[in-house]
């Protein structure tokens, strides 16, 4: 993953450390000024770019296209189902039988049972980790947080796990490990009923 903006190398730097950095490389499109974004069709004519996501394949080829406003969150459920395509994961959604995904290892947790063992591999800017945060608390589960900022280690193992990346967040869930935000997935794993 890399990040390119028309934007100079300090102001870059600036950026990332308020965010509290961050762990894919950025790339300043600054001089000659916007030449990448416009070989992308996505500079506009007063010199900055449009906010915009593509997913390019290994051999090179553009996979997909997001174009949004400067505000706009793209729906990160759409961005990991087209990485999934091109990796030939497969893909889980509400509709999908998540039970022989997972070789029938459906567990549900309930006061008799002991409680799951989970811990969550994250950073601390990524938001689908915080929505990740959010889901565990609203479900009172119980977990293990790793930053893979801080944990290098953590973020070599993740990359084990996730062909390369330092994908986040991860979940890790009684030895089960869970690559991106699947809330279909993890529902299955801590036997959660939505």
């Amino acid at each position: 993953m890399l990040g390119i903006s028309v934007d100079s190398i300090p102001c870059l730097q600036a950026w990332s450390e308020n965010l509290g950095k961050i762990s894919f490389p950025l790339l300043s499109d600054f001089y000659p000024h916007g030449k990448v974004a416009n070989e992308y069709g996505v500079l506009r004519p007063e010199g900055f770019s449009e906010r915009a996501i593509f997913i390019i394949d290994k051999a090179g080829k553009v996979r997909y296209i997001d174009i949004h406003d400067i505000d706009g969150q793209p729906d990160n459920e759409i961005l990991f189902d087209e990485l999934a395509k091109i990796e030939n994961i497969p893909i889980i959604s509400s509709s999908t039988e998540i039970k022989s995904y997972h070789n029938d290892k459906n567990r549900e947790y309930s006061s008799k049972n002991k409680s799951p063992s989970v811990t969550l591999y994250c950073t601390d800017w990524c938001p689908s980790c915080k929505r990740a945060r959010a889901y565990l608390k609203q479900n009172d589960i119980e977990y293990k947080e790793i930053n893979i900022e801080k944990d290098r280690g953590a973020a070599e193992r993740l990359r084990g796990w996730a062909n390369g990346n330092e994908t986040t967040p991860t979940f890790e869930i009684d030895g089960e490990v869970v690559v991106n935000f699947l809330r279909a997935r993890l529902n299955a794993l801590l036997g959660i009923n939505e």
